[in-house]
């Protein structure tokens, strides 16, 4: 079957934002002026769970009127079929995000026009700069009091490290927003109504626009007195982009036209030279048509990004796979959930064509997949298809052996594309079934939702025989076995959270061991030394071999690694892992009879628990950043209590009518804070956190932490 839409006429895109900046309500609009959807809901219409968004379509998301789990929805504007994914903007869902955007060619960043620049907002940024996402920002709820488009813009600026360039500029704020003037055709749009049908109108930009429109505040009157200003440093930054442009702007002192424009921006925007800056209010239907048009003008189709690159064993790069039908088949799993069509695997074609019944290989695990159903997803539903494309993202039905990250590809042309990236875990509960009988059920289905949720990891406690979820936060874990009562009909009780501590040393020794072992016949015989040294936080460990001499045989070199590498996971101080540290294995003896793998590994881990206790071994803790939005009146209390909890205060921000307050404190102490912060503010201040670094727990902390642990293991 020929292909349906060219692939310059694609737009895989993500909306992306802090919570509650309005993702969702943008992306119901998106679907209304698109004609995929004939009515629009509203978030704070869903909590009774009668109705629901159309991406945020879980129980649990219309609850709590938060984006949980990226949703993938298409459509089309002037021609070009845009692929949008509906991403969450809680720190707990972070994991989402960084998924979505590793198969995404561009993004559009959603901001509080009141908030501005928001912790995850920055969060999110980071995500698209390590994929070399382009992107564009839209400043969203102008209408609401406090909003302020140049103090976002600034933040943007500021806080992101960006070079945002204003495409627009708002024609009033708060209840006196009437729409915007487009700096690229120099038109104002103004809208009568806020009716979701209403079309705006076009006014020529006169000296008396503003008395027309009935603004009279300042700030407001201030902006429409910038427009030329603001239209110069559109022109000029635009063709920066074009050589030729610009000479003949210089030469005739003529503006280049629109069209000109609008290449000049396409090209600064792919390669991140600017960021377009738009402004609107979504639940007020005014700008999102002119969001749409940005994004088939502005933002790149697969054939403007670059092929992506394949890797080797390591992950180191090899390779390029070109995005085009003609190349081999490739594809990159990312995302797997559960489904009332069964297990969903979504993919993102890169190369190559895709047919049901296709014999494909899973190049990372070496295993081969066959392809059943092929679905096109709009939010929960699915509409099948008989082939995929280059560009295209669909969901695969039932796939056995693929997982988050996996490459599908061609297995007479067998590649493995760049892998995603994920965070560690920072916070764990034990789990268990509500009743004894749902063991077996139970099990199975916290396997498939850490299978779907790469940011969860599963374990049994040696000591006590519980099984341990390890996630994101309180909310995630959660969020997970409430999803697992909704979608596989089994409730489980989750224990008190514990923190995901680290061990690592802080002073270099070198220790040599000798395992000696007779029982009659052969014996076993191995004899090490390492020299263990600390290393800068975040560094992770490293092992050498520095054996000269042959004093420890090659072919056993790789067991004392591995000893290590086992032994790591179980410190010395309070049994978490050891991490920051390098081993170098500088010495050893070896037995022609008594000594094999075995027995090196043995001696590796018996240094290891000999010669860390010698190294000054520390605790180390995880360090949330932590934002505190609240009105002035309480903030003497809360940097109070930030303090108590062992918080570091970092600085103060001005949110609108609010002061933010930015602070660093120790997750442990962070439990249970949401109750306590409406308490000492009336309900009237919110928080965020996401997790920042690891630092030493202080001496007389860490010596409880380890006495607890004792008495619990005794």
């Amino acid at each position: 079957m020929p292909r349906q839409t060219p692939l310059s006429d694609i737009r895989n895109i993500g909306i992306i934002a802090h919570v509650d900046a309005g993702k969702t309500t943008t992306t119901e609009r998106i679907l209304y002026y698109t004609g995929r959807k004939h009515n629009i809901v509203d978030i704070h219409d869903t909590k009774d769970l009668k109705t629901s968004t159309t991406t945020d379509y879980l129980e649990q998301e219309q609850k709590r009127g938060i984006t949980i789990q990226s949703a993938a929805v298409s459509a089309f504007w002037r021609g070009k079929k845009i692929n949008v994914i509906d991403t969450p903007g809680h720190v707990d869902f972070t994991i989402e995000v960084n998924r979505s955007l590793r198969v995404l060619d561009g993004a559009v960043v959603v901001f509080d026009g009141v908030a501005g620049v928001e912790p995850q907002s920055e969060t999110n940024w980071r995500l698209a700069d390590n994929y070399n996402v382009p992107r564009m920002c839209y400043v969203n709820k102008m209408d609401r009091s406090g909003a302020n488009y140049r103090r976002c813009v600034e933040m943007i600026r500021t806080r992101l490290g960006a070079r945002p360039l204003m495409i627009q500029l708002p024609l009033g704020s708060e209840d006196n927003f009437r729409g915007m003037i487009d700096l690229v055709e120099m038109k104002a749009l103004v809208w009568k109504t806020d009716d979701k049908d209403e079309q705006w109108e076009i006014w020529d930009i006169t000296p008396d626009l503003g008395a027309k429109l009935g603004i009279t505040v300042k700030e407001d009157l201030d902006v429409l007195a910038s427009v030329a200003e603001a239209r110069s440093e559109l022109v000029d930054t635009a063709l920066e982009q074009d050589e030729a442009a610009m000479e003949i702007y210089l030469e005739t002192n003529v503006e280049p036209s629109p069209d000109v424009l609008r290449a000049c921006l396409r090209k600064g925007t792919l390669v991140g030279a600017f960021t377009p800056v738009l402004c609107g209010s979504s639940y007020k239907n005014k700008g999102v048509q002119q969001v749409l048009d940005a994004v088939v003008d502005l933002l790149p189709a697969p054939t403007d990004v670059p092929a992506i690159n394949t890797v080797d064993a390591d992950g180191n790069p090899n390779g390029e796979r070109l995005s085009n039908d003609d190349e081999p088949f490739s594809a990159l799993a990312f995302k797997v959930i559960n489904d009332t069509y069964g297990a969903l695997t979504f993919v993102r074609v890169y190369s190559g064509v895709l047919t049901k019944g296709m014999s494909v290989l899973n190049s990372t695990r070496g295993k081969r997949e066959k392809i059943g159903r092929m679905v096109e997803m709009f939010a929960k539903e699915a509409q099948p298809v008989e082939e995929a494309r280059a560009g295209d993202i669909i969901a695969l039905v039932s796939l056995s052996e693929t997982e988050t990250g996996d490459t599908l590809c061609d297995s007479s042309d067998p590649v493995v594309l760049e892998r995603m990236r994920f965070p560690d875990p920072v916070i764990s509960v034990s789990v268990e079934p509500k009743t004894k009988g749902d063991q077996e059920k139970f099990s199975a289905a916290l396997g498939k939702m850490v299978r779907a949720d790469p940011s969860l990891r599963l374990e049994t406690d040696r000591e006590t025989g519980q099984t341990i979820l390890r996630g994101m936060g309180e909310l995630h874990l959660e969020v997970t076995l409430d999803r697992m009562r909704t979608e596989f009909g089994v409730e489980g009780n989750m224990g008190k959270p514990q923190v995901a501590y680290r061990e690592t040393i802080t002073q270099s020794v070198e220790h040599v061991y000798t395992h000696k072992k007779q029982t009659g016949g052969s014996g076993q015989y191995a004899e090490v030394k390492i020299v263990f040294e600390p290393r800068e936080r975040g560094a992770g460990f490293t092992f050498k071999d520095e054996v000269v001499g042959g004093s420890v045989p090659r072919e056993y070199i790789p067991s004392v690694a591995k000893g290590l590498e086992v032994q790591k996971e179980d410190g010395v101080l309070a049994g978490y892992p050891t991490v920051d540290f390098s081993a170098r294995l500088i010495d050893g003896k070896y037995h022609d009879v008594d000594s094999n793998a075995l027995t090196f590994e043995i001696a590796a881990k018996a240094c290891f628990r000999e010669g860390i206790k010698k190294a000054s071994p520390i605790l180390l803790e995880p360090v949330m950043k932590v934002e505190v939005v609240t009105p002035e009146d309480y903030l003497g209390d809360i940097i109070g209590d930030v303090n108590r909890r062992r918080g570091m205060i970092l600085g103060q921000l001005e949110r609108g009518t609010n002061i933010a307050i930015e602070a660093h404190v120790p997750l442990n102490e962070m439990f249970g804070y949401i109750g306590q912060l409406r308490g000492m503010t009336s309900g009237r201040a919110s928080y965020t956190m996401e997790f920042s670094h690891y630092e030493p727990v202080p001496r007389n902390v860490a010596d409880e932490i380890i006495a607890k642990l004792t008495t619990k293991v005794a």
